[in-house]
């Protein structure tokens, strides 16, 4: 397709990262082809989804909970590697082992309704020309949209401000005064590995932190989505399941808080030139503030559809949008986790193969993929 051209399709994926390729990989096993029956749209550069912008010191071992995405198993994996570089080769391994063929980087500018002559299609809008498409799978995650929370005086700091998805490591914090801003798994460890190296650290959270000792098992699992499935039932902005279960208390946990590194500090008033200051006069100077405030739903392209309810989130039924049922969400609220994504990747394309069937489009064989 060249740049101004306007190619017709059934599906278009967007996004590559977990949810992205398990919706491909069951658009496959449904019999669709890449690039002649559905496309998969990516920004990134290069394999890897969210990924690929983890922090170095994030290696693999560190990390919670990561599910191998349908077909093709994650193993010999070092614990000792970044995980950017584990997740990308493997994310790369998948996406030629099924013959995926992730266009990239493509950015998404919007997606708008169809005229009458397109035949219901919507329009997806991008970097690489206009796809017309029957349905669209949404898996744009929450990495490209960062929470800054405002604060009086945040313009006025001398010192360096910067959020989670700009963390490059505790080797820049060496000898620096810092606040960690954030309650959840972010903040934490970025507080625990700067407390090595900084000259003083401080952790503020607007909630106390709520520890979870004990297994986190399946009931419990089951409960914490339930809790946010039913804000997106309400069409009210997602929270992530892990904002819900509390923080694992591991023994490195339990031994940052013996050495008084978690010992967190109430919100504070407003940022002055030198640091913060509370409502009872209390003030710390510093020289970074790192704010570990968590990610929003990067969904603004799908803003000409109206699919947003009076709560401010987009209301899913499933992984389909309520307001459209052309348009799946998946990695959205409930399936933000690496299996929930997974879940819902295969949810979307089996929607939408029925979806197709029921409108008339040629679904063809199953091709062969191998499960």
């Amino acid at each position: 397709m060249n740049n101004f051209g306007v190619r017709e399709l059934d599906v278009v994926v967007i996004g590559a990262g977990q949810a992205g390729l398990s919706a491909a990989y069951h658009l496959r096993r449904a019999g669709l082809d890449p690039d002649r029956d559905f496309v998969v749209l990516d920004h990134a550069p290069r394999p890897g989804g969210a990924w690929q912008f983890r922090w170095p010191s994030l290696t693999y071992g560190k990390v919670h909970g990561m599910h191998s995405l349908p077909g093709m198993e994650l193993t010999d994996a070092d614990d000792g590697r970044p995980s950017s570089e584990v997740i990308g080769a493997y994310f790369d391994a998948y996406e030629h082992r099924f013959d995926l063929r992730v266009h990239r980087p493509v950015e998404v500018s919007a997606v708008r309704e169809g005229s009458a002559g397109e035949d219901g299609r919507l329009l997806v809008e991008t970097s690489e020309g206009t796809y017309a498409t029957r349905a669209l799978i949404n898996a744009t995650g929450t990495w490209d949209r960062p929470f800054w929370p405002r604060y009086p005086g945040q313009e006025t700091f001398r010192g360096r401000q910067l959020h989670t998805a700009d963390y490059p490591g505790p080797a820049e914090f060496a000898g620096q005064r810092v606040i960690v801003v954030g309650g959840g798994a972010s903040g934490t460890q970025h507080l625990m590995e700067i407390a090595e190296v900084a000259a003083t650290t401080y952790w503020v959270t607007r909630r106390p932190p709520v520890f979870r000792e004990g297994p986190f098992g399946e009931e419990q699992g089951r409960a914490a989505v339930a809790m946010v499935e039913e804000r997106v039932r309400l069409g009210l902005p997602p929270q992530s399941v892990v904002s819900v279960t509390g923080l694992p208390l591991t023994d490195a946990v339990r031994s940052a808080r013996e050495e008084g590194v978690l010992d967190r500090l109430p919100m504070f008033e407003r940022i002055t030139p030198n640091g913060v200051t509370w409502a009872d006069g209390r003030t710390v100077e510093a020289d970074v503030i790192l704010w570990a405030t968590g990610f929003r739903a990067a969904v603004d392209h799908l803003a000409p559809l109206k699919l947003r309810e009076p709560g401010g989130g987009i209301r899913v039924e499933g992984t389909r949008a309520v307001r459209d049922e052309r348009v799946h969400l998946v990695g959205y609220g409930p399936s933000a986790s690496t299996i929930g994504a997974n879940r819902a990747g295969r949810a979307a394309a089996r929607s939408i193969t029925r979806l197709l069937e029921r409108t008339g489009s040629v679904v063809p064989a199953a091709q062969g993929v191998s499960a």
